[in-house]
């Protein structure tokens, strides 16, 4: 045998944590140098590798667990590395170069690489070891929390930072009681100056997350059965707590390298090449390393030394890594805000301020030296990723200093919206700063590849595939590179796994084949089960009926349980009643009512909701058709896909600012809209003047009273993620807003998707079309709203017509048990 038939065995390495980080330089280095190692990985969750900053979206229950999962076990398999969930490593033995993990597993190693990330700072207060105080670093923790919310009501949060606010909003969303706890003067402080905090916490108190800040926590109270149950501040304050998550900080998880000698202060120690200084054949890098003496904790500059260190790994050696300028933004879905640099300036630094409090805008630029240094952007972060270029290129500004709070957008023929935009960007430019990934790797991607989808784009690049934020420059890139060829939509999504037929072709098959019952829909298409299922019996019924109205014969049982009951069910089982209040105005008589049916029927809440009316909560179900009868007001439908309120000011009848009657048009309104069903829930309301206290701006369909008539707004929602509402049209005439906003919601009965809110709805048809199909045509206008008419007419008060409305009197009847 030759000497060049020897085949030598390839080297080790072992990578100890199986986070982003880690596994992100694993990428790196398979790109440059696939098969120059026998990889091992030990990671102490029992998860494949999963996107950490998406751990919020879970808790809100935006996303699921799955689909965070970054590489998935067939992708460990496909690139040959050896992958040992729930295994944490215990020990490096830098003698023999074995590393052993909690089950004895060992694994030798010639190249070692540590990213055991950070872990959760727990304040050192008697009763944190009490159940129910737990830390949010990993899914179990987000685990954790989702399974409190279903079975507790109180939630404190001890941390107003970014991790903290994070997991306050999602417990919030969860249906919790949430109480922020913080130390410091105002939130955020290490990313925000004073003002932006204040706005933030604005935004998130309307959310009715509730903070106590400047406050200290002084010890955890536990009941019998050692859960914790109340927080105790210094000041002696109890605030009642069954679930305490600690979201106070961070800190390098070092104690398996300090135990292996390696040497540690701020995290372990490396040098510029991610080595770590005690032992070259060890790197440290992420969380748990230090760097010049900075630890970061956050996913861009981890993603920057992944590159340097697989560089080094694959004996390249030229990367060098000298640090990171960071940005941050917070996961919050509907709140906007980016901070970069030093935004608090100080001795020789100068300020540029735009605040627009009612607005909820605010922006604060920080230039020394002819340069941006810091940025802090609250409500328009816009122009974010822009000035971090600005900042971290260290550019000078002065001939644009003039416009740069105007952002990018406003820089004459410099500055690029949309396409154009893009097509103005370098190709080292960078798109993703999560992933750091340029514009020409996109582009490369885009043309060799053969991508057409955002969802190819990326799998291939990983731009847009952590928080987000570079969604928009992504698509106009594809759009850009691939022209006609792009494809913002992905495949159609079937309804639900009764069928391949998506929402659309479903909803056209109704119409086309003129079908009036679910069993004919069932049959025509093809249905693979013979009943269907939750999912899609409600989406059939709705279809149609809204296709097909007075004809197609409604199904309660198809329906929800809130809509069978035409009551809310609660937590715990009882039910909600809202009764109707016109535009929101009401009478001494029906205040009456509703105090008598309250202490008649022993009701615990009496509440007033966000849309002006009074909500009953806890009452039985036996009760239900006793309280309607009694209350002798219309139902509020406030259970079901339906017009639930219009909301309105008290206008020019009262308000010395007020250019319209919003209230009598308000009135107007609900009673012509008041019995109508639709894909989702629909919110209206009314502003007397532009000042718009009544929020016209987040609803589905707006009207803000103008001196020479009303302006309209569609597609506002003011839900899990706010969306602004579009301007519509101008029209001058009460009659007129009445025609444009039932024919605008008429033509959203009859193509909308079920479930599928205005906001949703005009993302995916286009504003455009819906100005076409009501503004511009009026012969379509009127022949909507013709149709609305017809289908509302006669249509019954469920509370007070069960036989017309197909109500089972049956279900509200209370069980005898006798005889049993």
């Amino acid at each position: 045998m030759k000497n060049d038939d020897i085949k030598l065995p390839r080297p080790r390495l072992v990578l100890i944590g199986n986070g982003m980080a880690g596994v992100r330089t694993l990428e790196e280095l398979l790109k440059i140098a696939p098969g120059m190692y026998d990889i091992t990985v030990f990671g102490a969750e029992p998860h494949p590798n999963y996107n950490r900053i998406l751990l919020s979206p879970v808790l809100a229950g935006e996303q699921t667990v799955d689909e965070i999962i970054l590489n998935s076990r067939e992708w460990y398999a496909e690139q040959g590395i050896k992958l040992h969930t729930g295994k944490a490593v215990t020990q490096i033995d830098r003698v023999r170069r074995v590393v052993r993990a909690s089950d004895g597993t060992e694994a030798g190693y010639d190249r070692l690489l540590i990213a055991t990330g950070s872990l959760p700072f727990i304040l050192p207060v008697p009763g944190k070891e009490l159940v129910g105080v737990i830390a949010y670093r990993d899914i179990a923790d987000t685990q954790a929390m989702i399974d409190a919310a279903a079975s507790y009501r109180h939630a404190v949060v001890i941390g107003g930072g970014l991790l903290g606010l994070e997991a306050a909003n999602g417990l919030k969303l969860r249906g919790m009681d949430v109480t922020v706890v913080h130390i410091a003067p105002w939130l955020m402080e290490r990313q925000l100056d004073e003002t932006a905090g204040t706005l933030l916490q604005r935004s998130l108190e309307a959310r009715g997350i509730r903070f106590e800040i400047g406050a200290q926590t002084s010890a955890l109270i536990g009941d019998q059965a050692h859960r914790v149950m109340a927080i105790q501040f210094k000041d002696g304050r109890e605030l009642p707590a069954d679930l305490v998550v600690m979201a106070a900080g961070i800190k390098p998880n070092t104690a398996l390298a300090e135990a292996a000698g390696l040497h540690c202060s701020r995290g372990i120690v490396v040098s510029d090449t991610l080595q770590t200084v005690t032992d070259a054949r060890i790197y440290a890098m992420g969380e748990c390393a230090a760097h010049r003496g900075i630890a970061y904790g956050l996913v861009a500059p981890l993603f920057e030394q992944a590159k340097v260190c697989a560089n080094h790994l694959a004996e390249h050696g030229i990367g060098r890594y000298q640090g990171s300028q960071v940005s941050t933004k917070l996961k919050v879905t509907g709140i906007d805000l980016f901070s970069a640099g030093n935004f608090t300036g100080g001795e020789g630094h100068e300020e540029i301020v735009m605040s627009d409090p009612f607005a909820g805008v605010y922006k604060k630029l920080v230039i020394k030296a002819d340069k941006l240094v810091g940025a802090c952007l609250y409500g328009d972060t816009v122009d974010g990723a822009w000035y971090f270029k600005l900042l971290r290129d260290a550019k000078p500004i002065g001939e644009i200093r003039d416009r740069l709070m105007f952002g990018e957008s406003n820089l004459g023929d410099t500055g690029h919206q949309g396409v154009s935009r893009v097509a103005a960007m370098a190709d080292e430019d960078e798109v993703c700063g999560c992933n750091g990934v340029t514009k020409g790797t996109i582009c490369k991607a885009i043309k060799e590849q053969g991508l057409f989808t955002l969802d190819e784009v990326r799998k291939c690049t990983k731009a847009s595939a952590s928080c987000g934020s570079c969604t928009g420059l992504v698509e106009q890139l594809l759009m850009s590179v691939a022209g006609g060829d792009y494809s913002a939509a992905p495949k159609t999504k079937a309804m639900c796994g009764c069928t391949e037929h998506g929402h659309q072709a479903v909803r056209d098959a109704i119409r086309k084949e003129h079908l009036t019952s679910i069993p004919q829909v069932i049959e025509a298409l093809a249905w693979r089960t013979p009943n269907g299922c939750a999912s899609c019996r409600p989406a059939l019924n709705y279809y149609l009926l809204s296709t097909w109205p007075k004809e197609a014969v409604d199904d309660p049982q198809s329906r929800f349980i809130n809509e069978r009951s035409h009551a809310n069910i609660q937590k715990n089982g009882t039910y909600s009643v809202i009764p109707r209040m016109w535009g929101g105005e009401t009478t001494a008589a029906e205040l009456r009512r509703i105090a008598d049916v309250a202490d008649k029927y022993q009701v615990p809440t009496v509440k007033v909701t966000g849309g002006q009316r009074i909500d009953l909560l806890g009452i039985k179900k036996e009760d239900l058709g006793a309280v309607w009868k009694e209350l002798d007001m219309p139902s509020g439908h406030a259970y079901a896909k339906a017009l639930r309120t219009v909301k309105t000011c008290v206008g020019s009848e009262w308000c010395r600012f007020g250019t319209q009657d919003s209230t009598q048009m308000g009135k107007h309104l609900e009673r012509a809209l008041w019995r109508m069903y639709a894909p989702h829930k629909v919110k209206l309301a009314v502003s007397g003047c532009p000042r718009n206290c009544a929020e016209s701006g987040i609803k589905d369909v707006g009207i803000i009273g103008v001196d020479s008539g009303w302006e309209l707004y569609v597609g506002g929602n003011g839900g899990i993620k706010t969306e602004v509402a579009q301007f519509f049209c101008k029209v001058k005439t009460a009659a007129e807003v009445l025609e444009y906003s039932g024919a605008f919601l008429q033509l959203y009965r009859e193509e909308g998707w079920y479930l599928e809110r205005t906001c949703h709805y005009l993302a995916r048809v286009g504003l455009d079309y819906a100005k076409r199909e009501v503004v511009d045509n009026a012969e379509r206008r009127r022949a909507l709203w013709e149709r609305l008419q017809f289908t509302l007419d006669g249509e019954p008060d469920p509370w007070f017509e069960f036989d017309k409305a197909k109500v089972d009197a049956r279900q509200f009847e209370a069980l005898s048990l006798a005889g049993v």
